[in-house]
């Protein structure tokens, strides 16, 4: 496996985005100008709609396959998913009945959700706080084909999923993906002849009409529509009778288009005025005159754009590990836990950004199942959970080389800002309220532990989720170091920030040495999701620490609101900040020196600090604190739900245990067997409710980003690579395009678990300490400037 790109295709994949396929916005359903055609004078090439698709080939690109199709009513397990951040598509594969589930990220339920419970927190139910669900199905129906060597596989360094098999004396392939230059899914057949009927169902109660569509209204008002049409150059498509049938196609594209009339503006209600079924079918003509090759290859143009940032080589695999369809080769890693599988690791790694790339595009951000849904009453309303899963969800982005996948958190939180402030200064120190202020004040603005996408929070009030909804748009422009960012997130942070102001309250506490001390401290609240509520919880202290060096360095960077920052200041430095308990040595999760909770519990709160923060670092913290993360992460345990697994893993790599953390990467990828947590034959993660199992997509996520913090960590002026490189990786293993923070890439190669050659480029960083082992050397890079290096000793 080579992992040098090509400069050329490079430059060529980035060309094809730099004019024309930029124009193309998903975000919210509108028109949108084409792709440009490509033009004719040669050096004008690049800038429009490719001719054809410059496709990875086959045997160089990284697949996840099977031998099978998926079974409907295991849908979410075995179904491969397409996306372009707004439409998902869940494909079985069936040559003879095959069916793809659709979603819009903006179907939503529900509302503002804005009148307290007797108890003052906030509704939880798919009325009132409201639901994400399914927008469509789309059924194609080939009768009589029966598949003889078959496979289906997705492709992820092409961005597309595919079938083939043999029928008769001929060869069958389909492939589908979804768009986003051409904002669309299409799926096309290609090979033998074909003949057969394609039927599309809403799943609200919708009648479909025509050829084939459908148009309807959710009891909030949201207005929503699906389309497909077909067309073929080889044979015959007519439509009536709620379906279109084909005839003697040997070529048939099918162009799949729909939405909502979401619009990410609280002014406008959260609606536009455009109608989703004229839209959604004017897409989809367009890009039914486009033509099958020449909308592959415009997808694959784009998609190549994001997906080549990242090279990654861990190793090889054995030629019985490679010959092994995906779920097989899984289910082996796990049997076998001795025998390494780099390759399939890697592309654990590869699928996590995947699922960022097809799921998070200039849209709203992903929710707890990313886009994909198979059904209308998805596990806690497929909502955003401001505890831990929407923040996982983006960990990988940046560092994956997919910042750009990022900037749909900071939109969505953008547009939610008004609502979110207009709601807090209204309700939330509501007497009834168990986590109101006591001071009696309120500034800025506060969620729940589930937001939905009109403003509206449901469940009970999270005090502290603001403060870790900043942490994850800060970190991204640790990454960026764009100052456009920074100016565009600077409300929410600001927002965030005086709500603490008016939230902390004074207590005195004695320290170790008998003295005692003034010192601010949050008020009651629930350290997630366990234990009594309590004042001065670890977790609220280390956001509100985090928020407020946020607007410390926010308020020089961007020269505005000096005084404020000033007494942001003061703030931080009476904040109190956790101990380790003299009774069970871990790092306190309440002000207190017993535990208070369940020993192994799923959450981390109390480490937040130390990941995905880095206030406590193994540089800057006393050992005795080190010592209180080890024995709090040790008392955790190595088992638990994915997601919990994940962020165990981030927590040993930063502690340089290298081993510990790959052993839970490798658990978040065992194989979900009886109901149990882990990965699925699609590799979704797992999450085990008993009795089922449900999709969550956070693992995936967390998980790759794991694998990522064992090659490279960074904290703003340190980089340092291979800092938890586990043994069954340290032989040979090359990556290029990690992102750091601080506003840097680094491409890295290592043998024998030393790194050999590193290369720094800065993406708007100037000056970090690169580190590899004991080598380290100061760096200082203008912007755009790159330079290698070859460690010594």
């Amino acid at each position: 496996m080579t992992l040098e790109p090509s400069r050329r295709a490079f430059l060529r994949l980035a060309g094809v985005t730099g004019a024309g396929l930029a124009v193309a916005q998903a975000h919210p359903l509108a028109a949108h100008a084409a792709p440009v055609p490509t033009r004719t004078d040669p050096a004008q090439a690049a800038v429009g709609r490719p001719e054809e698709a410059d496709l990875v080939l086959a045997a160089d690109a990284t697949t996840l396959w099977y031998r099978t199709p998926a079974t409907e009513s295991r849908i979410i397990e075995q179904a491969l998913p397409v996306g372009n951040g707004r439409l998902g598509g869940l494909v079985g594969g069936d040559p003879v009945a095959d069916f793809l589930y659709l979603t819009d990220g903006s179907l939503w339920t529900g509302g503002r959700n804005d009148t307290p419970q007797d108890d003052g927190q906030l509704p939880y139910g798919r009325d009132d706080f409201g639901s994400y669900g399914l927008l469509a199905k789309v059924r194609i129906a080939v009768p009589g084909h029966a598949a003889i060597d078959y496979r289906r596989q997705l492709d992820l360094s092409n961005g597309v999923v595919s079938t083939s098999y043999r029928h008769g004396s001929s060869q069958h392939r389909r492939e589908v993906y979804a768009s986003h230059p051409d904002d669309v899914i299409v799926y096309r057949l290609s090979g033998g002849v074909h003949a057969g009927t394609i039927t599309l169902e809403g799943t609200h109660g919708e009648t479909t009409e025509g050829g084939l569509w459908f148009a309807a209204e959710l009891a909030n008002g949201l207005k929503y529509a699906a389309v497909v049409t077909a067309v073929s150059a080889t044979g015959r498509v007519t439509s009536g009778g709620g379906r279109i049938t084909f005839t003697g196609c040997r070529d048939l594209v099918v162009v799949i288009s729909g939405g909502t009339n979401y619009s990410p503006d609280a002014a406008a209600g959260f609606r536009s005025t455009a109608d989703p079924l004229t839209v959604a079918r004017g897409k989809a003509a367009a890009a039914a005159k486009v033509g099958g090759p020449r909308l592959l290859a415009t997808h694959v143009a784009d998609y190549r754009r994001l997906y080549d940032r990242m090279r990654i080589d861990l190793g090889p695999s054995n030629a019985v590990q490679r010959a092994l369809d995906t779920w097989s080769r899984v289910a082996v890693r796990h049997t076998d836990p001795t025998t390494p599988d780099p390759e399939l690791e890697a592309l654990y790694l590869q699928y996590g950004r995947y699922l960022t790339i097809t799921g998070s595009r200039d849209a709203l951000p992903m929710n707890l199942q990313g886009i994909w849904v198979h059904n209308n009453n998805p596990d806690w309303y497929a909502d955003y959970h401001t505890d831990i899963n929407i923040q996982m969800n983006y960990w990988l982005a940046d560092p994956a080389g997919l910042g750009e996948c990022a900037d749909a958190l900071a939109d969505y939180c953008v547009s939610q800002l008004p609502v979110w402030t207009d709601v807090t200064r209204r309700i939330y120190n509501d007497p009834r309220n168990r986590f109101r202020n006591s001071s009696g004040k309120v500034a800025g603005w506060a969620i729940a532990f589930s937001t939905n996408i009109y403003g509206g929070s449901g469940w009970a009030w999270h005090p502290s989720g603001n403060a870790w909804l900043c942490n994850s748009l800060w970190r991204h422009y640790e990454y960026s170091q764009d100052r456009a960012y920074l100016e565009k997130i600077y409300p929410v942070l600001r927002g965030a920030a005086e709500f603490w102001q008016a939230r902390l309250i004074r207590t005195t506490v004695t320290d170790s040495d008998g003295s005692t001390r003034s010192v601010l401290i949050d008020d009651n609240a629930w350290s997630p999701e366990h234990g009594p509520d309590a004042k001065g919880i670890t977790y609220a202290q280390e956001l509100a620490w985090d928020l407020f060096q946020q607007i410390r360095v926010a308020s020089d960077r961007l020269g505005r609101d000096a005084e404020f920052a000033a007494e942001v200041a003061a703030s931080q430095a009476d904040l109190y900040l956790p101990r380790v308990s003299p009774k069970t040595g871990w790092l306190e999760e309440w002000m207190s020196p017993d535990n208070l909770g369940e020993t192994t519990h799923r959450h981390l709160s109390p480490l937040i600090g130390f990941y995905p923060g880095d206030r406590l670092n193994t540089d800057d913290t006393s050992a005795e604190l080190l010592d209180g993360v080890r024995a709090l992460l040790t008392a955790r345990g190595m088992d638990s739900y994915g997601w919990a697994c994940a962020w165990r893993s981030l927590c040993w790599a930063r502690l340089h245990d290298a081993e510990k953390a790959y052993q839970l990467y490798l658990t978040v990828l065992r194989p979900s067997m009886n109901n149990g947590n882990g990965t699925a034959p699609n590799l979704f993660d797992m999450y085990s409710q008993g009795s089922y199992t449900i999709f969550q997509i956070d693992a995936n996520l967390g998980g790759a980003a794991a694998a990522l913090e064992m090659l490279v960590y960074s904290r703003l002026g340190v980089i340092e690579v291979l800092p938890a490189l586990p043994k069954a990786w340290s032989d040979r293993g090359s990556i290029i395009g990690v992102g750091a923070r601080g506003g840097f890439e680094v491409d890295l190669t290592w043998r024998n678990g030393r790194a050999t050659r590193i290369t720094l480029r800065s993406v708007g960083g100037t000056t970090t300490e690169l580190r590899a082992g004991s080598w380290h050397r100061r760096v200082t890079l203008r912007p755009g400037e790159s330079r290698t290096f070859t460690p010594a000793g």
